[in-house]
């Protein structure tokens, strides 16, 4: 891990921390960091989870939050983890594992399913696979099996996986080429794209492709390598951050039936030769609307609302993985007006990030002992 910018505190807070009527148990990381709008607080919410993948934030305040070697686990507002039982059998081969979980938009009303993305080992290798059940004391019960993409393959890596609500009900996932670029231009085949389901795991009627003949109806993009960072904006917009290969890392703006070029168009270089795969741009491909510096290698994304941090309002939250850094991107409709380093190497690998209901930033940090954070303003 590079050295932080910023000095490391040691300080407790014994008693906990209040921020919009919650007391919740926390230790400072870092009691002040300045960024250019805001002075944030870094603290540590848990530890001890196994390469932590994607979290979801309960209606009373718990997290629940995904390890990558197939557990699902509960984080209490005291920090305690609980491990639950009744998920499926995962495939852990390279990049593969139990990857990420949401809520359904209505959890809180009623509509009690927990869904989550997951690597399933079959014939041939595995597949990126959709599923969902409820949650019922320590275990996971009722599970069904909504989505498995078309092609079971080798080798285990680029599954994608980010899951994301669209305010018409209906559930954006993506999956990643797995490995094997021409994938991504084959409508016929699930990999290198964002698909768009019922909550059932059906096609919506108006999909972009679901009368074509030569394309799978549950295609919603294609033309995608890696994406491994996805929100739906307060104005409905699709943003997903996406894996280049070597440096070419993008941000995306998702719209229906749009070709995303991988592997004609990239900004990125082959990962023996360092030479430029593909084009910069191609007629009927949409070019990035941001293309991140360097290595970053992006996971997880979220768009800043309500009153914590009010200059960043609307702006674009996206980890690194490679860089341990969180980028804040202030959008000017369709292009990167501002950008600023937020966090470079506090606590490593960037996983996920999530705005939590009480305003603040979290994180979660992919490490063989990553833990779940929180940026709040400082005092």
């Amino acid at each position: 891990m590079p050295t932080p910018r910023h000095a490391l505190s040691t300080a407790l807070l014994l008693g906990g921390v209040l921020l919009a009527g919650q007391t919740v148990a926390a230790e400072v990381v870092e009691e002040h960091i300045a960024t250019d709008h805001h002075d944030l607080r870094l603290e540590s919410m848990a530890g001890g989870l196994e390469h932590p993948w994607s979290a979801a934030e309960l209606p009373d305040g718990q997290w629940l939050v995904t390890e990558r070697p197939g557990r699902l686990v509960r984080i209490d507002a005291q920090g305690k983890v609980s491990r639950l039982s009744g998920m499926p059998e995962v495939s852990t081969r390279g990049q593969g594992g139990l990857l990420d979980v949401v809520l359904h938009p209505d959890y809180a009303t009623g509509s009690d399913w927990v869904y989550f993305s997951w690597s399933q080992a079959g014939n041939g290798g595995s597949a990126t696979t959709l599923s969902r059940g409820r949650l019922d004391g320590d275990a996971l019960v009722d599970l069904e099996t909504l989505f498995v993409q078309n092609r079971f393959s080798r080798p285990g890596r680029h599954y994608g996986s980010r899951l994301a609500w669209r305010d018409d009900g209906t559930l954006l996932m993506t999956i990643g080429e797995r490995g094997s670029p021409e994938r991504a231009q084959d409508r016929g085949d699930h990999a290198g794209s964002v698909l768009r389901l019922t909550a059932e795991g059906e096609v919506p009627d108006d999909n972009p492709f679901v009368d074509g003949a030569d394309a799978l109806p549950e295609l919603f993009t294609y033309g995608n390598r890696n994406p491994q960072g996805l929100t739906v904006a307060a104005d409905g917009t699709a943003w997903s951050t996406e894996h280049g290969p070597r440096t070419g890392d993008e941000l995306n703006r998702l719209e229906a039936g749009v070709n995303y070029g991988w592997p004609v168009v990239s900004r990125g270089n082959d990962y023996a030769t360092n030479l430029p795969i593909g084009l910069d741009s191609a007629p009927g491909m949409r070019d990035p609307v941001h293309v991140f510096a360097g290595r970053f290698a992006p996971s997880g994304l979220a768009q800043v609302s309500g009153e914590a941090f009010p200059a960043w309002q609307g702006d674009l939250l996206a980890g690194g993985l490679a860089s341990e850094t969180l980028v804040r991107l202030a959008l000017d409709g369709d292009r990167v007006a501002e950008r600023e380093i937020i966090l470079e190497g506090e606590i490593g690998r960037i996983r996920d990030v999530h705005l939590g209901s009480d305003g603040a930033v979290y994180l979660l940090s992919d490490h063989a002992d990553g833990g779940l954070y929180r940026l709040v303003p400082a005092d």
